[in-house]
């Protein structure tokens, strides 16, 4: 699905204060670590104890750069690093409708 065709994205996300952090995490990720035991170790967002869900969301509820990064990724694809006002996203698209 094209991102202009998805009405709603199911993600999850790693939250970190700098850009190298998120690569780093990205790497161990790429290497066949756990995005979730990632999640709950590195995340500074408290959706992090929950392996960084943040379950189903609709456009205009996420900071626009969060939120065009997780509708124009693919299902299963990590999305990042994602800069906002909050840091760096490291972001999983779980599943879209």
């Amino acid at each position: 699905m094209l991102g202009a065709m998805v009405k709603e994205v199911h993600a999850a996300h790693i939250l970190v204060k700098t850009k190298d952090s998120a690569d780093k995490l990205l790497a161990e990720i790429k290497a066949g670590k756990s995005f979730e035991e990632l999640a709950k170790k590195h995340s500074t967002c408290p959706s992090g104890k929950k392996g960084g869900d943040l379950g189903w969301f609709k456009r205009g509820m996420m900071v626009k750069e969060f939120e065009d990064a997780a509708f124009n990724g693919k299902k299963g694809d990590i999305v990042g690093p994602v800069k906002t006002q909050f840091g760096f996203h490291l972001i999983k698209v779980v599943d879209q409708k």
